[in-house]
Parts: structure tokens; sequence; C-alpha cells
């Protein structure tokens, strides 16, 4: 539906956080989407990643800086996680919540209090995962990057043409530090909450997708990979904007 037919609704703005090695520049298609629809939108770097000229930071840092950013939006505010960013969005809510009125997990973590994201995930039914073959870890040790030549099996199969290859050379290292942080709160527990599952996903099996979609009020299945705001933007679309205007 169109933001002409709305304009007497006052929608929530969209805080959109990333998930591991990629940054803001992913939303693109789908705040444009939005934009269309008359949805505010906002797409943060993660700390070292994008465009951010911050250090990398663990799992906690990334989290206080989405809740900086939450403190400095005024009205409320849907807030999305996509994949490891749904990590960070519950530890942010959980620091930062009272404009938050809805939380919106894109194939993402939904962690419960205590948890931390691989360890929760080995408890899931094993299941192949393309993503597992593609990480690789840097010398040190400490960060890991994505073998380009698997980003579309395992994050883009279902994009336009290109996606790939553009999003390839803006992937960033991503701190192993983060996947092994368990979280301090679970505020899903008490913020509704969506969850978004891809059945098609190469990155988080959609067998563990929708055990987490349990832990949220309402789930959606799109037939898509794991990058939805891209390749199937306008749907996202559309079930952001019914959330942000309800």
């Amino acid at each position: 539906m169109l933001a002409c037919e709305h304009e007497d609704v006052t929608a929530a703005t969209v805080l959109l956080v990333h998930g591991a090695w990629h940054g803001a520049w992913c939303y693109a298609p789908l705040q444009a989407e939005l934009d269309r629809r008359g949805i505010p939108s906002l797409a943060v770097d993660l700390p070292g990643h994008g465009a951010s000229h911050l250090p990398l930071s663990d799992l906690y840092g990334d989290a206080q800086y989405v809740a900086d950013t939450l403190a400095r939006i005024d009205g409320p505010v849907v807030l999305v996680g996509h994949s490891y960013g749904g990590a960070v969005i519950g530890e942010a809510a959980t620091r930062f919540s009272s404009n938050v009125t809805h939380l919106v997990y894109l194939a993402a973590f939904v962690l419960d209090t205590g948890e931390a994201l691989v360890p929760y995930a080995q408890t899931l039914p094993r299941t192949d995962n393309p993503l597992a073959a593609a990480i690789r870890p840097s010398e040190d040790g400490t960060t890991s990057t994505v073998d380009l030549s698997m980003l579309d099996i395992a994050f883009y199969a279902h994009c336009p043409p290109g996606t790939a290859e553009a999003a390839g050379p803006r992937l960033s290292p991503q701190p192993f530090s983060t996947f092994m942080q368990p979280v301090t709160g679970a505020p899903w527990h008490s913020i509704p909450s969506t969850y978004v599952a891809c059945r098609l996903d190469g990155a988080v099996p959609f067998a563990h997708q929708e055990v987490m979609a349990q832990r949220c009020a309402q789930s959606v299945v799109f037939d898509t990979d794991h990058s939805p705001f891209a390749s199937m933007p306008t749907e996202t679309a559309e079930l952001l904007e019914r959330i942000a205007r309800a």
C-alpha cells in the first residue's frame, strides 16, 4: 500500500542493523522501497564495517553503538536485525528500549539471556550450511572473511544479477568474538516481535530459523535467500510498513 493512502498515520522509524561482514550499504534496495512508502529509515554501520572509521568491536560494542543510536531517535522505532544483527538488536534493546515498539528478525539469531550465537547454533539440528565452508579465518585467528567465490550460494542466490560482485569489495572482516559472547537480556520476551524466515537460505539453515521463529510473537516465511532486503525488497518493505504504521 502506498504511503499516500496513510498520510494520517505517523509511521515509526525503521532502524536497520546489518549482519556479519556486511554494512549499511546492504539495505539500499530496501530503503528505496521504504522511501516510496513514506516510511523513515536509518541503516547503521556497526563499528569497523561499511564506511565506519571506528575500530572493529565485539558484540557488546556493536550493541552499545545501536543503543546509542536508538537514544538519538525521537519517536517510536521498529528495530530490525539481519543474521548476526539479531543478536545485536537483542543486546541493544536490553540496554535501551524506551522507544522500541517492535523487533524484527530477518533470517536472524533470536537469543535468550546467556546464549551466544555459535554455541546456541550448535544445539540446533545438524543440517547443511554452505556458509560454514565459506568462512576464512585471518592469520591470527581473531577475525574472519568470506570466500568471494561462495557469496552467491551463501548470501545472494536469488538476488538480482551483479549483487554478489558488487557486495564482495564492501565486505568487512568480522571478529570471531562476536559469535561467542552471550547476550545479557532477551527483550523479545516483552517487546512485540516478528521473525522473517527465509526458506532458501544458504547461511542460516531454514530448520534453525523455524526454531528461532517460535520465540517471536509472529512469523512469516519468504521463499528466498539470506538477503531478503535485496532479493525481495518490495515484500520486505510491505511487511515493515505494516509494522511501522501499526
